[in-house]
């Protein structure tokens, strides 16, 4: 088992990992505030925590950073970003419960799946359409938690049809990764 260096813990895209997790109740508490200035301040800092995302992973990769404590948080620290935005935006903003149970049945799915496949030393990467995915919640999340009109747009109603498109997708990846897995398992 490899030990992991005081280096590798600290390191920067660690950090920016270890941050999207410690943001997740500020962002929980923030999105229950109704003064106008709350959902503006609560979007925006959602939207730069799930940027670090992107961060995190390019600057693993381009400085030779890659941990397998990284490899093992990242996708850990986008989930609970993106789940519990997801769940507390039901009695915030009113969300359908039902789409937060389709997209997290699959985040839980996919996770299961490829745990398994780890488990037999088989690696399902993320797809295109998994990023797809991902893009499209962020999207919907920042404008749902705006909820309300601001510039004479109903930032509520855009956020709802960018959640479908998340949810597609959601489900589109989650048959592609179960594919996947099928054919690496069966080969």
């Amino acid at each position: 088992m490899e030990k992991l260096s005081r280096h590798q813990i600290l390191s920067l895209p660690n950090g920016l990992t270890i941050i999207r997790i410690l943001a997740i109740p500020i962002i929980l508490i923030l999105v229950f505030y109704s003064e106008p200035v709350y959902p503006v301040i609560t979007a925006l800092f959602f939207l730069c925590v799930a940027v670090t995302d992107t961060l995190d992973g390019y600057l693993a990769r381009r400085r030779g950073m890659v941990t397998t404590l990284g490899k093992f948080l990242d996708p850990l620290a986008d989930k609970l970003l993106i789940v519990a935005a997801l769940i507390a935006l039901i009695p915030a903003r009113g969300i359908p419960a039902w789409m937060v149970i389709v997209i997290v049945g699959r985040e839980i799915s996919v996770t299961g799946l490829r745990g398994i496949a780890a488990s037999q030393g088989i690696v399902i990467s993320a797809s295109r359409l998994g990023k797809y995915k991902t893009v499209f919640e962020v999207a919907s999340i920042t404008l749902l938690i705006l909820g309300r009109r601001y510039f004479s747009v109903d930032f509520y109603w855009v956020g709802m049809g960018l959640l479908w498109f998340a949810m597609a997708f959601a489900v589109i990846s989650g048959v592609d990764y179960f594919k996947k897995f099928l054919k690496e398992i069966v080969i």
